[in-house]
């Protein structure tokens, strides 16, 4: 199954995330840092999602009080929220 994200104060733009169970398959990242969207991409692919959660949770970007991996954790916990 593959979420769609609109993420919010942050540079990004959509995040689309592919679950298969409780595992992130993979992530696409429209819009912000590419470098860092290829990054967050490559080591979130085949993680659990409460691992992603705990890990990504929190993290600020330039004292926004939110960032792109927070932002994909808030996706997650969305996602199991509505599963």
């Amino acid at each position: 199954m593959t979420i769609e994200y609109i993420p919010r104060g942050v540079c990004a733009r959509k995040m689309l995330i592919e679950i298969e169970g409780d595992t992130v398959v993979s992530l696409q990242t429209i819009g912000g840092c590419h470098g860092n969207s290829q990054g967050v991409a490559a080591l979130v692919k085949g993680m659990k999602i409460d691992d992603v959660i705990a890990r990504l949770d929190g993290i600020s970007c330039n004292g926004k009080g939110t960032s792109c991996p927070a932002q994909l954790a808030c996706a997650l916990r969305k996602y199991k929220e509505n599963a």
